[in-house]
């Protein structure tokens, strides 16, 4: 798992920074899941080592002009006219009608390969690896955050005691593999467990963006390696921030703390923060760290490798 920031802006782009989008490789399966797509998402896939035609799913948070406005060239970007993939998109009330409405009037073709899901606060996604699910969050219109769970794996399977023991080899090593207890023609009975090393535990992100502080986030967050949280405002402007049900830095932490998170990753920064103005981001990482020390500052095109946990 491997999170390529997009675009690390709130509201508008700057000359460094692009507005949100998140991108979540799966290398092991060849995919890219989008989280949100802000205007200008394909050019900044254009200049990422990120390949378009890879994005399978795409989760948008809330209907905001900076996380919705680069869907249809994304879209248009990924093949969908002609022959590609499927994408499926989850999001919203009201995502479904937007981009039905856009393909309408700018006359593309989305035909049957774009499935849209409204979520609800719950599971939004399910297969064999992945669970998919949200919380509704506390901004100026229905926001969600969402987090991915990667499923627990079986441990490394011993061969070598395999064999040792006399088990021949062929589908009955699946079978051990996934922790089965089978019973050989001899009458033994084999228990997969004793013959594979611990179970690889999954890793879980979570992406809260955009919202004031609150208890869903935290709850969303709990036990995750990695939460993507949005920090607006730095602390001395936290009236702002309840004023636009935004973060401020001191918000993300608190949220990554309480949830006993492993990394916080804060993005979404407002413009008002840029060089040369009084208030820089190391001040809002600074505010941040004191509360939370694993922080980090997300900027355009950061890719962050999410590690295995041991």
């Amino acid at each position: 798992m491997e999170i390529t920031f997009l675009g690390t802006s709130s509201g508008v782009p700057t000359r460094s920074r692009n507005v949100s989008s998140v991108a979540l490789r799966l290398p092991q399966r060849a995919e890219i899941w989008l989280f949100d797509c802000g205007e200008g998402t394909q050019h900044q896939l254009l200049r990422s080592e990120l390949k378009s035609s890879q994005i399978r799913r795409i989760f948008v948070t809330h209907m905001h002009g900076d996380h919705t406005f680069g869907l249809m060239g994304a879209i248009a970007s990924s093949g969908l006219a002609g022959n590609a993939q499927s994408i499926d998109i989850y999001g919203p009330p009201g995502l479904a009608d937007y981009l039905h409405n856009c393909a309408k009037y700018s006359y593309m073709n989305i035909g049957s390969r774009l499935q849209i899901h409204t979520v609800s606060p719950g599971l939004v996604y399910e297969d064999q690896e992945f669970t998919v699910s949200c919380k509704l969050l506390k901004h100026r219109v229905p926001a969600y955050g969402y987090r991915i769970t990667e499923k627990d794996r079986p441990g490394k399977f011993n061969i070598k005691k395999a064999k040792a023991l006399g088990i021949p080899s062929g589908p009955i090593y699946g079978k051990l593999k996934q922790g089965a207890t089978i019973t050989l023609e001899d009458g033994r009975q084999i228990n997969g467990q004793e013959l594979c090393d611990e179970p690889e535990i999954g890793r879980k992100v979570i992406y809260c963006t955009d919202t004031v502080f609150c208890d869903a986030a935290v709850e969303l967050a709990q036990d995750g390696d990695v939460l993507i949280h949005e920090a607006t405002f730095a602390h001395q402007d936290a009236g702002l921030a309840f004023d636009r049900l935004h973060s401020t830095s001191t918000m993300a932490a608190q949220v990554a703390l309480l949830a006993g998170v492993k990394q916080l990753i804060m993005t979404h920064f407002s413009p008002r923060y840029a060089p040369g103005n009084t208030l820089q981001l190391d001040d809002l990482k600074r505010e941040a760290r004191a509360i939370f020390p694993n922080t980090k500052l997300a900027y355009d095109f950061y890719t962050y490798a999410v590690p295995r946990r041991r």
